[in-house]
């Protein structure tokens, strides 16, 4: 059956750009521990799908994380080196991703000191410190870093975060030299009303093509939220492959927005993101077959 031709065109934006972090974000929260051979397949067929942008793993204890044991050798073994980014919890991590010539890093900062323990042992003071020393050097080294502001709307800990401190916090970030801030709402909470009025604060003091979004699905508004993000000039996006993940250190935190639901509202907005939905399908058949999960999004 061919697809419907859709005549509107929605004057926001010509094109978005998806950053892929079911490899990482996605697998770490489920049962299955997929061997670097598997992690470099899937890898491999989002790539096929037109995906250019993918976080592949992490830098962190696999006695904490085993899903994440072995990046060093599944890096070694992909080629497009600077289409990949690797979280890195601290400054052991970050110089284990420069050892292996890792070309971009992940940063995660939780706004609240609740869960940035939970997440790695840190206040949100001793996190900034210490980010700090990791940006200077990635700097210095031609590392581009992004710094993801965690539980930016709501806390599974301490509840609705005050959206004037997370301005805060990122400006100091900024501050750093960060090359991108991943505005991250965590545990799926935020609505299209608050995303806007934080991108609006946000936009006051910084160009907007500095930021992207990182939304979760838990009450099925991941899609209203990128709609609000578009609305304020947010043209970057994370997403999973069949909405896998969540984070493990925050309870209620379901799955993230799936990638073939971004591609393809993207799509009937005729709005281009370069990824093919059909080969990008396949990748999902994939990934549940490896997660032995039923991985359906809400569109497809």
């Amino acid at each position: 059956m061919p697809r419907l031709v859709r005549s509107t065109k929605v004057g926001i934006v010509n094109f978005v750009h998806v950053n892929e972090v079911g490899p990482r974000d996605g697998i770490q929260n489920t049962n299955a521990v997929l061997s670097v051979s598997e992690r470099f397949e899937l890898i491999r067929s989002l790539e096929k799908s037109g995906i250019q942008s993918i976080e592949i793993g992490s830098f962190v204890s696999p006695k904490a994380v085993p899903s994440m044991s072995g990046t060093d050798k599944l890096f070694k073994r992909l080629s497009n080196k600077n289409n990949y980014s690797v979280l890195v919890p601290n400054l052991k991590g970050f110089n284990l991703a420069q050892e292996n010539n890792v070309e971009e890093i992940c940063l995660v900062l939780c706004v609240t000191d609740s869960m940035n323990k939970k997440n790695i042992n840190k206040t949100v003071e001793e996190s900034t410190i210490e980010f700090k020393k990791i940006i200077d050097e990635s700097n210095r080294n031609n590392i581009r870093t992004k710094c993801y502001i965690s539980v930016a709307f709501y806390c599974p800990y301490e509840g609705k975060v005050d959206n004037g401190y997370v301005v805060e916090l990122t400006n100091t970030i900024i501050s750093y030299g960060v090359d991108e801030i991943v505005i991250a709402d965590t545990i799926g909470q935020a609505n299209p009303s608050e995303v806007k009025e934080l991108f609006k604060k946000l936009a006051r003091s910084n160009n907007t093509d500095q930021f992207s979004a990182h939304f979760h699905d838990t009450k099925a508004l991941g899609l209203s939220n990128v709609f609000a993000s578009l609305e304020e000039g947010i043209r970057k996006f994370d997403s999973c492959i069949g909405g896998l993940g969540g984070c493990p250190f925050a309870p209620g935190s379901t799955g993230n927005l799936a990638t073939e639901d971004l591609v393809g509202m993207m799509e009937m907005m005729n709005i281009d993101t370069g990824i093919d939905i059909d080969s990008l399908l396949q990748s999902r058949e994939l990934a549940s077959k490896m997660t032995s999960l039923e991985l359906i999004g809400r569109m497809y």
